[in-house]
Protein backbone atom coordinates (compact mmCIF):
# COMPACT_ATOMS: atom_id res chain seq x y z
CA UNK A 1 0.00 0.00 0.00
CA UNK A 2 2.85 2.38 0.81
CA UNK A 3 4.29 1.82 -2.68
CA UNK A 4 0.95 2.75 -4.28
CA UNK A 5 0.92 6.04 -2.36
CA UNK A 6 4.44 6.80 -3.58
CA UNK A 7 3.43 6.05 -7.18
CA UNK A 8 0.37 8.30 -6.90
CA UNK A 9 2.46 11.12 -5.43
CA UNK A 10 5.02 10.75 -8.24
CA UNK A 11 2.29 10.82 -10.90
CA UNK A 12 0.79 13.92 -9.30
CA UNK A 13 4.14 15.69 -9.59
CA UNK A 14 4.67 14.56 -13.20
CA UNK A 15 1.22 15.71 -14.29
CA UNK A 16 1.32 18.98 -12.35
CA UNK A 17 -1.28 18.24 -9.71
CA UNK A 18 -0.70 20.05 -6.49
CA UNK A 19 -1.67 19.34 -2.93
CA UNK A 20 -4.78 21.15 -1.71
CA UNK A 21 -4.04 24.80 -1.01
CA UNK A 22 -3.40 25.73 2.60
CA UNK A 23 -4.50 28.98 4.18
CA UNK A 24 -1.88 31.72 4.14
CA UNK A 25 -0.62 31.89 7.73
CA UNK A 26 -2.64 34.42 9.71
CA UNK A 27 -5.47 34.57 7.15
CA UNK A 28 -8.47 32.45 6.13
CA UNK A 29 -7.43 32.53 2.44
CA UNK A 30 -5.52 30.06 0.30
CA UNK A 31 -4.21 32.34 -2.46
CA UNK A 32 -0.48 32.79 -3.03
CA UNK A 33 -0.29 36.47 -4.12
CA UNK A 34 -3.01 39.09 -3.85
CA UNK A 35 -5.59 40.12 -1.27
CA UNK A 36 -7.72 38.28 1.26
CA UNK A 37 -11.00 39.66 2.61
CA UNK A 38 -12.98 38.16 5.50
CA UNK A 39 -16.46 39.68 5.50
CA UNK A 40 -17.60 38.30 8.87
CA UNK A 41 -14.81 40.07 10.75
CA UNK A 42 -14.40 43.11 8.48
CA UNK A 43 -10.69 42.41 7.88
CA UNK A 44 -8.41 42.35 4.86
CA UNK A 45 -4.82 41.33 4.21
CA UNK A 46 -2.29 41.50 1.42
CA UNK A 47 -0.65 38.16 0.71
CA UNK A 48 2.78 37.75 -0.85
CA UNK A 49 4.33 34.34 -1.54
CA UNK A 50 1.66 32.61 0.54
CA UNK A 51 2.13 34.72 3.67
CA UNK A 52 0.28 37.76 5.00
CA UNK A 53 2.51 40.73 4.18
CA UNK A 54 0.14 43.47 5.41
CA UNK A 55 -2.84 43.43 7.71
CA UNK A 56 -5.24 42.64 8.99
CA UNK A 57 -6.72 46.06 8.34
CA UNK A 58 -10.30 47.09 9.13
CA UNK A 59 -12.77 47.36 6.25
CA UNK A 60 -16.43 47.94 5.59
CA UNK A 61 -18.22 46.24 2.72
CA UNK A 62 -21.60 45.87 1.05
CA UNK A 63 -24.83 46.70 2.84
CA UNK A 64 -27.92 44.47 2.60
CA UNK A 65 -29.05 44.35 -1.01
CA UNK A 66 -25.54 45.29 -2.21
CA UNK A 67 -23.51 42.46 -0.66
CA UNK A 68 -19.85 42.08 -1.56
CA UNK A 69 -19.63 38.76 -3.41
CA UNK A 70 -17.64 35.83 -2.04
CA UNK A 71 -15.28 33.79 -4.19
CA UNK A 72 -11.92 34.12 -5.86
CA UNK A 73 -11.47 36.91 -8.39
CA UNK A 74 -8.63 38.54 -10.32
CA UNK A 75 -7.54 42.16 -10.08
CA UNK A 76 -8.89 43.65 -13.32
CA UNK A 77 -7.72 47.25 -13.22
CA UNK A 78 -6.59 50.07 -10.96
CA UNK A 79 -7.63 53.73 -11.04
CA UNK A 80 -6.03 56.20 -8.64
CA UNK A 81 -8.73 58.91 -8.76
CA UNK A 82 -12.01 57.29 -9.78
CA UNK A 83 -15.61 58.42 -9.32
CA UNK A 84 -18.71 56.24 -8.91
CA UNK A 85 -21.26 57.57 -11.37
CA UNK A 86 -24.20 55.47 -10.07
CA UNK A 87 -23.59 56.49 -6.44
CA UNK A 88 -22.07 59.95 -7.07
CA UNK A 89 -19.12 59.33 -4.78
CA UNK A 90 -15.32 59.45 -4.93
CA UNK A 91 -13.38 56.18 -5.14
CA UNK A 92 -9.73 57.06 -4.52
CA UNK A 93 -7.14 54.30 -4.97
CA UNK A 94 -9.58 51.86 -6.59
CA UNK A 95 -8.48 48.28 -7.24
CA UNK A 96 -11.29 46.57 -9.20
CA UNK A 97 -11.77 42.82 -8.87
CA UNK A 98 -15.20 42.17 -10.40
CA UNK A 99 -16.57 43.06 -13.82
CA UNK A 100 -19.53 44.87 -12.24
CA UNK A 101 -17.51 47.53 -10.45
CA UNK A 102 -16.62 46.07 -7.05
CA UNK A 103 -13.28 47.42 -5.82
CA UNK A 104 -11.10 48.02 -2.81
CA UNK A 105 -10.87 51.80 -2.32
CA UNK A 106 -10.53 54.51 0.29
CA UNK A 107 -13.82 55.06 2.06
CA UNK A 108 -15.74 55.22 5.29
CA UNK A 109 -14.93 52.62 7.91
CA UNK A 110 -18.30 53.21 9.57
CA UNK A 111 -20.72 53.36 6.61
CA UNK A 112 -21.51 50.24 4.60
CA UNK A 113 -20.95 50.41 0.84
CA UNK A 114 -22.83 49.41 -2.29
CA UNK A 115 -20.58 46.34 -2.60
CA UNK A 116 -17.12 47.86 -2.62
CA UNK A 117 -14.57 47.33 0.14
CA UNK A 118 -13.76 50.52 2.05
CA UNK A 119 -10.26 50.95 3.45
CA UNK A 120 -8.57 53.71 5.43
CA UNK A 121 -6.44 56.13 3.42
CA UNK A 122 -3.20 54.39 4.44
CA UNK A 123 -4.55 50.89 3.70
CA UNK A 124 -6.07 52.00 0.36
CA UNK A 125 -2.72 53.43 -0.77
CA UNK A 126 -0.92 50.26 0.35
CA UNK A 127 -3.41 47.97 -1.45
CA UNK A 128 -3.23 50.18 -4.57
CA UNK A 129 0.57 50.12 -4.59
CA UNK A 130 0.91 46.39 -3.89
CA UNK A 131 -1.89 44.68 -5.83
CA UNK A 132 -1.27 44.08 -9.51
CA UNK A 133 -3.55 43.26 -12.43
CA UNK A 134 -3.98 39.50 -12.61
CA UNK A 135 -3.32 38.83 -8.92
CA UNK A 136 -6.06 37.12 -6.97
CA UNK A 137 -8.58 38.51 -4.51
CA UNK A 138 -10.22 35.89 -2.31
CA UNK A 139 -13.38 36.91 -0.45
CA UNK A 140 -14.63 34.59 2.29
CA UNK A 141 -17.45 34.93 4.76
Amino acid sequence: MRKLGTVIAALALVFGFAAPAQAAPGTPCSIHNGACLKLSTNEAWLIYNGTASYGPVPVTHGRPGYETPTGTFSVLRKVKDDWSVPFNAPMPYSVYFTDNGIAFHEGSLSDLSHGCVHLSHEAAVTFFDNLFVGEQVQVVW
